[in-house]
């Protein structure tokens, strides 16, 4: 990293870690798995820059549900279920060691003296991950390797916090702070030779949009209609997905498949589509929706399917029952297992020439993007527990390439939320954004809710996300 810059580079930086722990109020099922609490690391961050601004701790931790604070912040829950599905070592282990890593990651950043760029900095980083992990692993008795998207997880809200606090001591948003004003290098020193010359202010929006629909999770386990409710969680939240429907005037629906059982799959995606257009927000319509198909869908199979056929088999099935049910269906998300290169025969092509099929659990880096394009995957899923410069960088290839683009949540609460909610409002292309928290989560909202209302309380089925447009990373 440059020891000459602008005056916006990072040239002292500090980090100290808090965490919190909350029950679900009713558990989530995917991918087989089902979980039932939510643990959060949060990562503070103070910093000068090179022209002298400075952004201090606050004089005490914020601790349990931190809300606003004028440091650097950055919050990710720990989704060990999702980024690091190994029956062979306990839930415990893998929060621990999740935990531990981020507490290495942080030691580390501080022993180097960063200086530069949030960018540059956590590049600089990551190429240190992997024998950190190594060691943690050692340290807990581990006999496979740390998965790398639990590798990502751990890193996240370090990332997030050091954007954010660059953002607040330059009294901007970090998305105004990407192009070559700012960064010491163009993104050919991170994608290749086929960026030269390109910088991420050119892929990202400096203002968020104003609006943007509300994906709502439909999990597994999520009664549809009043009849499926059999242990009602009795908070005055809705129950059902009618109810959440007619609640929030939701248009988009994020249905949580199977894989492994094409009648219960196609099943459930009827039903959801018959409580959809049965829960009475089609006739008042307060999204204002027209024609035919005024919902929205995305198929996630949470990388549960055999094969490509059992995807193509299940649209087939859906269409000839309702070609509506169909038509709503806007993507498809992860249908087969994760490594790609261990089942090169799990293509994609022929399910990509009917609907986007994008990437989740398979994107890490540049190379598994690479290898998912070549298997016939279309798109890629963003998310920001994968850290916020992997997520601007995989934001840039998407479009430069002509991919589709999509940002996701891993039950996000929080500060966690509006940083994923932030990402999606700022990077073209991204219809709309995911936010489960609420539903399953919503303690994990209570210090945030009164500054952000309408973020976490939905009207309409949109999240007014003009109002991530504060300095750092928005909120």
């Amino acid at each position: 990293m440059s020891s000459i810059g602008p005056e916006t580079d990072i040239v002292r930086l500090d980090l100290r870690i808090t965490s919190e722990s909350y029950r679900y109020r009713v558990p989530i099922k995917f991918g087989g798995r089902v979980v039932h609490d939510a643990t959060v690391l949060n990562v503070e961050a103070a910093c000068e820059t090179r022209g002298g601004r400075r952004v201090d701790f606050p004089d005490a931790s914020g601790g349990q549900g931190a809300g606003p604070t004028s440091c650097g912040f950055g919050s990710m829950t720990l989704g060990v279920a999702w980024a690091w599905p190994d029956p062979a070592v306990s839930d415990a282990t893998r929060l621990q060691v999740v935990t531990r890593l981020c507490e290495r990651f942080v030691a580390d950043i501080l022993s180097d003296c960063p200086v530069g760029h949030p960018l540059e900095i956590c590049h600089h980083q990551s190429l240190r991950r992997d024998a950190i992990a190594r060691e943690v692993a050692t340290e807990f008795g581990l006999t496979n390797p740390i998965p790398a998207l639990a590798i990502l997880l751990a890193a996240s809200p370090i990332e997030a916090a050091i954007f954010d606090v660059h953002g607040k001591a330059a009294g901007r948003s970090s998305f105004e702070l990407l192009g070559r004003d700012f960064v010491s290098s163009d993104l050919s020193a991170y994608l290749g030779a086929d960026y030269r010359g390109l910088y991420l202010d050119q892929f990202v929006s400096v203002k968020p949009k104003p609006t943007m629909p509300l994906y709502h999770l439909v999990g597994a386990l999520d009664p549809l209609i009043d009849a499926d409710v059999k242990s009602p969680a009795g908070d005055g939240l809705p129950e059902t997905l009618q109810q959440w429907i007619v609640r929030d005037g939701l248009t988009h629906l994020k249905i949580k498949l199977a894989g492994d059982d094409l009648q219960w799959d196609a099943d459930r995606v009827i039903g959801v589509h018959c409580a959809a257009h049965t829960s009475g927000r089609a006739s008042r319509n307060p999204s204002g929706l027209k024609g035919e198909h005024p919902y929205t869908y995305s198929l996630d199979f949470n990388e549960r399917c055999d094969s490509e056929s059992y995807v193509l088999d299940l649209l087939e099935q859906i269409s000839g029952r309702d070609e509506r049910a169909l038509g709503c269906v806007a993507y498809i998300e992860q249908p087969t297992h994760r490594d790609l290169a261990a089942h090169p025969e799990n293509t994609m092509h022929r399910v990509a020439q009917r609907l986007p099929v994008v990437i989740d659990e398979s994107l890490v880096d540049l190379a598994s993007l690479r290898l998912a394009v070549q298997q016939g995957y279309s798109g890629v899923a963003l998310k920001a527990c994968k850290g916020h410069s992997e997520a601007l960088l995989m934001a840039a290839v998407a479009q430069h390439e002509n991919l589709y683009l999509c940002v996701q949540d891993l039950t996000c609460i929080g500060a966690s939320l509006l940083h994923s909610a932030s990402l999606a409002a700022h990077i073209p292309k991204v219809a709309a954004i995911e936010s489960n928290g609420r539903q399953f989560c919503p303690a994990g909202n209570a210090a945030w809710r009164d500054h952000y209302p309408r973020m976490f309380d939905v009207q309409d089925g949109v999240l007014p996300t003009a109002c991530l447009s504060g300095p750092g990373l928005g909120y």
